[in-house]
């Protein structure tokens, strides 16, 4: 494969459009079918029922003399004009970015899971059904798989449940060495327990059948008697290596440190009972703490890491990928665009010819990266789940009209005031003279540097926020997600309550309000946090900035409502911004339809 990548393929965004063709493979139908209907005589009727505007740009925007005199021209900031049918074009693409799977094949996925509602129908080792139900989801009381878990899982271990319903329509192909899947699911659907799962059983069948691991665990069992029992980590450096020593057989791709440590969290659990090595690889870890868990003597089976470190350390030992059976691109679209794509590439390269099965992952399918599977992994099996490209129907949509009173297009004040509003209502449902639960709300900018000035306002206000973007230091961007990502609920004390009042009037300064929101704290971030991150505290998201397309409407109101829960997205809708995407986005949510 060479390296070429999606990303390069024409000059427009590559995350603007998203596939019509998550569910189906072969496109050879599609285009011949395109390619008749261009050649037809349009006829009196022809374009009734197009749904592509076919415009072109010169004709729509005219002469500069005619532009300069039309009265619709709206001005975004002082000196910059900008055309409304620009505006409208704009609307346009951005309404047809999701345009999903059809409601037949979402109606057959639904039947061919119905019957699946446990765990135990799974073809899974013991260890690995009791890691599920003690470690990893201990302490839910309705313990069932979800959809893409339902639909993954038996694939991923070699018996196919949901398969394409346009599968048998197609030429049957010569079976490839390796087997590759896309999973296609929504976010918060638990895709990564789903292919965590039969990549970990994979690794235990092959690791009884090694010929090489079992002499050498005869030999460490011995070398532990001898040794009189001694805890094998004070002697273990001083024995032989473990076959698989600094070669992993499972690897793990994720684009941000946040996620290395939420999937090593979770395989972490599953190995408590399974028995296996799961070490990470990203910014958050020193370059020694790397090395040491790479280099270990006891042997790795599985690396979670970000494609920039992996790749600069496949560079310099590139046997490190040597028995790479297992390849997961989790967040597929972003590893495959612009950022990511060349070390994403070259680790994909350097693992292909031990490649056994290669699984890429994501909550949304830009067309770009659809075209790119069909031209690179022609053979891929396609799993989509029914509600892919849609927002759950259990996360409501409420929208603030900036442009009226009280606001007057004041969206600093709104956003404030959006967030007390959430802030008092909770209050009234703890123990304000004991013990309070804070509240944990997400605010969502387009830009960068719009997120400090939120936060400086906010805190101005009595808010405890703090701002998270790309520039702000990995270790940094790790402790303040830390608390948004944990299952567990936040409470307060009244003397923790008073010192966070201390800390948001010191940092407010000469401006320190009057008063203080106890029960809140929030982050505002960009689309830094809107990926992958599992926020299962957060009940609450606020849109300050109305998303550019309905792919980041997806991935930001998705950090809200997970595994089941419900919660709520508020949008800031101001006098410059498309108030018809917007409604149609929350009709769509209403509907519980993908976002077209």
């Amino acid at each position: 494969m060479g390296q070429r990548t999606f990303a390069t393929r024409g000059d427009r965004p590559s995350r603007m459009v998203l596939s019509d063709r998550v569910a189906r493979g072969s496109r050879a139908d599609d285009a011949s079918k395109r390619s008749r209907d261009r050649d037809r005589p349009e006829g009196p009727w022809g374009g009734a029922n197009r749904t592509v505007a076919n415009i072109d740009p010169a004709r729509r925007r005219g002469p500069a003399s005619n532009r300069r005199d039309r009265k619709a021209d709206t001005r975004d900031e002082p000196g910059q004009t900008r055309d409304k049918d620009e505006s409208h074009f704009k609307a346009l693409k951005m309404q047809r970015a999701l345009a999903t799977i059809s409601y037949r094949q979402r109606t057959a996925v639904k039947a061919r899971i119905s019957d699946v509602e446990s765990f135990e129908q799974f073809d899974l080792l013991p260890s690995l059904k009791e890691a599920v139900y003690n470690e990893v989801l201990k302490g839910m009381v309705d313990v069932k798989p979800t959809p893409v878990q339902r639909l993954a899982i038996p694939a991923l271990l070699g018996k196919p449940v949901g398969q394409n319903a346009d599968a048998g329509r197609r030429p049957k192909r010569a079976e490839p060495k390796r087997e590759e899947f896309l999973l296609a699911a929504e976010t918060g659907s638990g895709k990564t327990l789903a292919y965590l799962l039969p990549i970990i059983q994979a690794l235990k069948i092959a690791e009884a059948d090694d010929d090489a691991v079992k002499a050498y665990n005869e030999r460490l069992e011995a070398e532990r008697e001898r040794r009189g029992g001694a805890p094998v980590s004070e002697w273990i450096d001083k024995f032989e290596p473990h076959p698989n020593h600094a070669r992993p057989r499972a690897v793990v791709l994720v684009p941000t440190a946040e996620l290395v440590d939420q999937v090593l969290a979770t395989a972490k659990k599953i190995s408590h009972v399974a028995k296996f090595k799961v070490r990470p690889v990203s910014a958050s870890y020193s370059p020694v703490k790397i090395q040491r868990n790479m280099y270990s003597h006891g042997g790795i089976d599985m690396v979670v890491a970000t494609p920039h470190l992996l790749a600069a350390m496949a560079e310099s030992d590139p046997n490190i990928l040597s028995r790479v059976h297992h390849l997961v691109i989790d967040e597929a679209d972003s590893l495959l665009d612009r950022s990511f794509s060349p070390e994403t590439t070259k680790i994909v390269e350097r693992a292909m010819p031990s490649l056994k099965q290669l699984v890429l992952c994501s909550a949304t399918i830009p067309l770009r990266l659809d075209n790119y599977l069909a031209d690179h992994f022609p053979d891929i099996k396609r799993i989509a789940t029914p509600n892919l490209h849609a927002i759950p129907r259990r996360v409501q949509l409420g929208v603030i009209d900036v442009s009226k009173d009280p606001y007057r297009n004041n969206k600093l004040l709104a956003c404030a005031d959006a967030i007390w509003t959430i802030g008092k209502d909770s209050s009234l449902q703890g123990d304000a003279d004991e013990v309070v639960d804070i509240k944990r709300i997400m605010v969502f900018v387009n830009e960068r540097e719009t997120t400090q000035q939120v936060a400086d306002y906010l805190v101005s206000k009595g808010i405890d926020a703090v701002a998270l973007h790309r520039d702000t230091p990995e270790h940094r961007q790790s402790e303040m997600l830390a608390s948004f990502t944990t299952r567990e609920p936040m409470r307060a004390t009244r003397d923790e309550i008073e010192a966070a009042k201390q800390a948001v009037l010191a940092r407010a300064g000469p401006a320190a309000p009057r008063r203080h929101l106890p029960n809140t704290k929030v982050i505002v971030a960009t689309d830094l946090a809107s990926r992958g991150i599992d926020t299962l505290a957060v009940r609450h998201v606020v849109l300050y900035d109305v998303p550019h397309t309905t792919i980041d409407f997806i991935h930001r109101l998705g950090r809200a409502g997970r595994m089941g829960r419900r919660g709520r997205g508020i949008v800031l809708v101001g006098k410059n911004d498309r108030r018809d995407v917007v409604a149609e986005v929350k009709e769509s949510m209403f509907r519980g339809q993908a976002l077209i």
